[in-house]
């Protein structure tokens, strides 16, 4: 079973909404019963700067911000567009401070458990070279969805990621509900209680020697 889960992304001034940073572009990509259902996008306009060298990485100018609906109405938007769905990001903490910050600005609640992709690979794939999005979507063959760090491009290949993990856990483990709560209990699992923690919840589960040689 795989319940509806939003996959959120968002491009940002900075690293920190307590150091002053500010949302420019949230993306948000519902997935449900192994597919895509439904996708959000917008840019915002926080009424900050944006420094040069994030230009220099995302795309998003300052005109385009100007132009874009205020952050507080596409953070309304977006929370309404989730509702009660649980949400999952690559990188986990980063997203959720933003969702936190301008959802509180606002003036919405912000109370949604995060799951994290990076979390979730580097117990399910300890032989990728590493667990960034970009490294993670070229060692798993993910089909392009345009220029990285873009928030929707972001978030659609974050979304096949957590479809390829679920697709792994049915057919490696037979591990069948991958909903929200089985990803939160498997990303908090130790790496050394992992073979145990699949087996009670999958059907055909390999001795913990075969996990091993993965790592």
């Amino acid at each position: 079973m795989s319940s509806r889960i939003a996959v959120i992304d968002f491009e940002t001034t900075g690293s920190s909404p307590g150091q002053g940073a500010r949302a420019t572009e949230v993306a948000i990509v519902l997935v449900e019963g192994g597919r895509v259902v439904e996708q959000f996008q917008s840019l915002m306009n926080a009424g900050v700067r944006i420094p040069p060298f994030i230009t220099q990485l995302t795309g998003i100018t300052n005109a385009m911000v100007e132009q874009a609906p205020p952050a507080a109405e596409v953070m309304a938007q977006a929370h309404r567009f989730v509702g009660a769905t649980p949400l999952v990001a690559h990188n986990a903490p980063f997203d959720r401070g933003f969702w936190q910050a301008e959802l509180a600005r606002a003036g919405c609640d912000a109370a949604h458990p995060f799951a994290c992709t990076v979390r979730l690979s580097r117990r399910l794939f300890p032989e990728a070279p590493n667990h960034q999005l970009g490294t993670l979507a070229r060692f798993h063959q993910l089909p392009s969805a345009g220029r990285a760090h873009r928030a929707l491009a972001d978030a659609q290949v974050t979304a096949a990621l957590l479809l390829r993990m679920q697709q792994s856990l049915a057919e490696r483990w037979g591990v069948q509900d991958t909903g929200h709560g089985f990803l939160l209990a498997l990303q908090e699992c130790s790496k050394a209680k992992l073979p145990a923690f699949l087996q009670k919840h999958g059907a055909a589960v390999p001795p913990a020697s075969a996990y091993a040689a993965r790592r």
